[in-house]
């Protein structure tokens, strides 16, 4: 004869799977392309990345070392601005000077300049402001 199994139905929490060191540093490597489209400084890059100048050009120029659960996360938020901005804008280069110009959801203020502000925080308004622009998911 057969006999019933309960089946346990409650959801697992969500848990996203971590970024590998592969995937941050092909991040890091994009990262290092928007940067020069969006026409960057050294020290300005190494600041949205909060790392310093110097550690940024060795990097830059050799492959990146070991990247942090921080930085992994500023990589992900910056692609994720990088590709709502290649959705919002059909014309890349509008994305590439959008980042630059003043904007009134940052109190006059461009995206560039509130992620200068050195935080992740400072990063994620910026992607959820366009991410909410471009529709959310």
């Amino acid at each position: 004869m057969l006999a019933l199994e309960r089946v346990d139905t409650a959801p697992e929490a969500f848990r996203a799977d971590p970024v590998t060191e592969a995937e941050a540093a092909a991040m890091f490597r994009a990262a290092l392309n928007l940067f020069g489209k969006w026409e960057l400084t050294d020290e300005q890059s190494a600041t949205l990345l909060d790392m310093p100048v110097r550690s940024f050009r060795r990097w830059k120029a050799e492959g990146p070392g070991r990247i942090s659960r921080d930085g992994r996360a500023r990589l992900s938020n910056l692609m994720g601005i990088h590709k709502a901005l290649r959705i919002i804008f059909t014309e890349p280069q509008r994305g590439y000077a959008w980042i630059r110009a003043g904007n009134s959801a940052f109190a006059g203020a461009s995206a560039l300049d509130v992620m200068l502000g050195g935080e992740l925080t400072d990063i994620m308004r910026v992607r959820r402001y366009l991410d909410a622009e471009r529709g959310g998911w």
